[in-house]
């Protein structure tokens, strides 16, 4: 990717590629063009290095080459980004209700989609615990990534059934003595997303939320997909490492820096063009 100068915006700069951290919180760092964990992560994590942006303050929106075409980043929204931004932080914020019956029902349709053939004898039971929550009271787990996470798992089993069912599971490489708890790990892998993406405010703040709006608007869905090439790329990372649970807070790491890394590839425009989006069925 090559930053270009044109009439719409003042100067910028595009670094070398660098395995190094950038500053955190700095105006025109590498982390407020949303690459913070990128480069910091790729030493530990196998990385060849994200190109670090630089953009000074006030621009309306970011200008780079890409395709032999010139792509904007802006930071006036749409109608249509605005929209489905605002739908989309209304999901983030929604917190699980155990008291409400369609949150209650979200959870049967879970159950459903990931084990068809048996019954769910409540929705307080030891069943739960087969799927890799806690306890026999799921809800209680969902307090970091809310009622968006149960929609993830929900989408993620219904729209790719084959991986859903092969990382709960378990299936395929060396698998550790001690594994990752698959839903409770479903459920940080929403929250390290609405980290990564940054996307509270009312306008993006970040780099890596500017260009996921962009797909946004390509796709309502974007969230969901993205969650599901996140799980993906993280047992993969899990396995690559021969991860233990212990080490799961790092495999998350790495998985965040890999995502970054896609998501500013040249020829990613969409979910779907991520080079993990592969690791679906």
């Amino acid at each position: 990717m090559r930053v270009v100068r044109i009439s719409c915006v003042g100067t910028r700069h595009l670094s070398p590629p660098s395995s190094a951290s950038a500053s955190a919180h700095s105006d025109v760092s590498a982390s407020s063009a949303g690459l913070s964990n990128a480069d910091a992560e790729d030493a530990s994590c196998g990385g060849t290095g994200t190109p670090s942006l630089r953009i000074k303050k006030r621009l309306t929106c970011v200008c780079f080459y890409r395709k032999r075409a010139y792509e904007r980043i802006c930071s006036n929204l749409t109608p249509l980004q605005e929209e489905r931004l605002k739908r989309l932080t209304k999901r983030m914020n929604n917190c699980f209700d155990a008291s409400r019956p369609d949150h209650q029902d979200a959870l049967r349709a879970l159950w459903s989609a990931t084990y068809p053939e048996k019954k769910l004898e409540a929705l307080i039971s030891d069943q739960w615990k087969d799927m890799g929550w806690q306890g026999r009271d799921p809800s209680t787990d969902f307090r970091g990534g809310g009622f968006i996470s149960l929609e993830n798992l929900l989408f993620f089993a219904k729209t790719f059934p084959t991986s859903f069912q092969r990382l709960l599971k378990k299936q395929g490489g060396k698998r550790a003595a001690w594994e990752y708890p698959f839903a409770v790990a479903g459920v940080n892998i929403t929250f390290m997303i609405m980290q990564m993406l940054d996307l509270e405010a009312s306008k993006p703040r970040t780099f890596i939320g500017s260009v996921f709006l962009q797909m946004l608007s390509e796709n309502e869905w974007a969230f969901d997909l993205l969650y599901c090439v996140a799980f993906a790329v993280m047992d993969k990372q899990w396995l690559d490492r021969n991860a233990t649970y212990m080490e799961f807070n790092d495999v998350l790491r790495c998985t965040r820096a890999q995502l970054e890394r896609e998501l500013m590839m040249d020829d990613v425009f969409r979910i779907e063009d991520m080079p993990s989006f592969s690791l679906l069925s």
